[in-house]
């Protein structure tokens, strides 16, 4: 299991076997599946001062989590 916060077997850990199914068979929930961790692991830098940046930068990556994760949770169920 990773460390980083916020991974989508641990946001949803009763949908791990649906999240790999689309991920083998949706192109579109794998690219938003990518991206959401992309922009997850970019969070998790940032927080940990690993890669700095600024509030803002890092408040529009929140917001963008939130938007991928939403699109990921309506496509789960």
């Amino acid at each position: 299991m990773s460390h980083t916060p916020h991974e989508l077997a641990e946001e949803f850990p009763d949908k791990v076997q649906r999240i790999h199914d689309l991920k083998t068979s949706d192109t579109h929930f794998a690219k938003l599946f990518d991206e959401y961790h992309e922009v997850n692991r970019t969070i998790h830098r940032a927080e940990t001062n690993v890669e700095p940046m600024s509030d803002v930068n890092e408040l529009d990556l929140r917001k963008t989590r939130i938007r991928l994760k939403d699109q990921i949770a309506a496509m789960l169920n």
